[in-house]
């Protein structure tokens, strides 16, 4: 049992926990991903790489809550075991936690052990010890002898099993292992391969072993399960707002524009939506504090269709900002002069477009350069389905690989340039069809922000990002 320290300690209110073990085995990269952090010590693949020990505090919002210990590598556990063993022999009335306390008053300075003792310091001034484990290392006799080391500081011990992934097999032998030494509360957190389940029960499990720290670790437990939620609900809501964005955006199509140029339409529809797609990455790589040396995100393949407003399609004219019952409207089958402007449109779309003109021309021209272009007959390009569809998949395997990358992770996740498997939203071409005809809706506003279909389409694509049954709560931000 942890017991309170003294309240003359500056630190008397946190839990100091040491991240210790052999060398390479992920003791920095699982800081890093308690953290949150790339920045955190240095990670390479090599031993010793960390050589003094460093510390990061957690905290819960604006509390302190816990300090992580970064030791470094236990290099020779035979020689400090064979010292302790001496030390033992000489001194046979000290108990295990005082025959390190000796051990760590007669070491010299360039001792052949220094870096032992570095390790040995932070165990005694810790309150708990987790011990990291690569699993993909055999069960060797040096790491049985590092826990019998650290043992003897009397201090609770959690190994930690790191790399599980794919390796099930050693992991389930490395358990077997630890039993023989009756150590049966580990954890499986792997460093790369992240789960916020896996970090919440590491929480749970120091919690278990300090009581005295339990108040403040459910405060930090309950505020991380906060921040994760609302982390994925932004990420999501921000690959909605990609979707809604190339979905409602066309290109005026001109006729004269040569095939190929520059200019044409075609073109600058295919560098939208990839500088769209590009500018989502970005802050998707900036909400999950990774970079873009983290993710590999493929030119999108870009295929455009035709497009014409459709003057009927449920919601258009709210989009416009127009009133549907508005008395414009109540007069549109007089329809007066209406022939004049609009040639051969059908009867229906020339009366609602004589309300409206009957409104005034100031009035009129707000609702936009797409009524005003069915007046006149004008073609636009927008993204086709297939585009519409390789783009949500796209950045549904982005928002799954994010939220399941460790911050120790060294390597480059590829998106899929044409995923092949997955799942689009239920109601997935009605939303598509929505929102080509509320052109108006390519922009945040607050009248687009505000529309009950809008807000019904977002949710849509949210739940579906996250894999979430609709109707079920999300944990929107604020």
């Amino acid at each position: 049992m942890i017991t309170a320290k003294p309240e003359s300690d500056p630190a008397a209110s946190l839990l100091d926990i040491a991240v210790v073990g052999h060398t390479n085995t992920g003791k920095t990269s699982l800081i890093r991903t308690m953290l949150r952090s790339t920045g955190f010590g240095k990670i390479e693949d090599a031993a010793g790489t960390t050589r003094h020990v460093e510390r990061a505090t957690i905290f819960a919002g604006s509390e302190a809550i816990l300090n992580l210990h970064d030791t470094p590598g236990i290099e020779d556990p035979y020689a400090l075991h064979g010292t302790l063993q001496i030390l033992a022999a000489q001194h046979k009335r000290l108990n295990p936690n005082e025959l390190l306390e000796k051990f760590m008053a007669d070491i010299a300075i360039n001792d052949p052990l220094e870096q032992e003792a570095k390790v040995i310091r932070q165990v005694l001034r810790s309150d708990v010890l987790l011990y990291v484990i690569d699993v993909r290392e055999p069960v060797l006799e040096k790491y049985l002898v590092e826990i019998e080391i650290l043992s003897k500081a009397m201090k609770p011990i959690i190994p930690v099993f790191n790399f599980i992934a794919a390796h099930r097999a050693e992991l389930e032998l490395w358990r077997k292992k630890l039993a023989a030494f009756n150590i049966h509360a580990s954890l499986e957190f792997d460093t790369v391969a992240f789960t916020f389940e896996a970090e919440k029960r590491l929480y749970q499990k120091i919690q278990s072993l300090a009581e005295t720290y339990y108040s403040k670790l459910q405060r930090l437990i309950d505020h991380r399960a906060k921040v994760w939620q609302q982390l994925c609900y932004s990420g999501a809501k921000r690959i909605a707002e990609l979707i809604v964005t190339v979905a409602c955006h066309r290109e005026h199509k001109a006729s004269h524009a040569p095939a190929g140029h520059t200019s044409s339409p075609t073109l600058k529809l295919q560098e939208f939506i990839r500088q769209a797609e590009q500018r989502c990455l970005h802050d998707l790589l900036a909400m999950f504090s990774f970079s873009e040396k983290d993710i590999a995100l493929q030119k999108i393949p870009v295929h455009d269709g035709q497009w014409q407003l459709d003057l009927f399609a449920p919601g258009v004219l709210k989009a416009y900002g127009l009133d549907v019952g508005s008395s414009a409207l109540k007069g549109a089958a007089a329809g007066a002069g209406i022939d004049l402007m609009v040639g051969g449109l059908s009867l229906g779309a020339a009366s609602v477009l004589g309300a409206l003109a009957g409104t005034g021309w100031s009035t009129f021209r707000r609702y936009g350069k797409e009524i005003q272009a069915k007046i006149q007959g004008t073609q636009w390009l927008c993204a086709d389905d297939n585009t519409l569809q390789l783009l949500y998949l796209r950045q549904q395997q982005l928002l799954d690989k994010l939220m399941h990358r460790g911050h120790a992770a060294c390597h480059v996740d590829h998106v899929d340039p044409t995923p092949e498997v997955d799942e689009l939203p239920s109601r997935w071409q009605e939303i598509i069809n929505v929102l080509r005809q509320n052109p108006a809706w390519n922009k945040p506003s607050n009248a687009r922000n505000h529309n009950a279909q809008y807000q019904s389409i977002e949710s849509a694509l949210i739940h579906a990002l996250l894999r979430m049954p609709e109707g079920q709560t999300t944990a929107s931000p604020g």
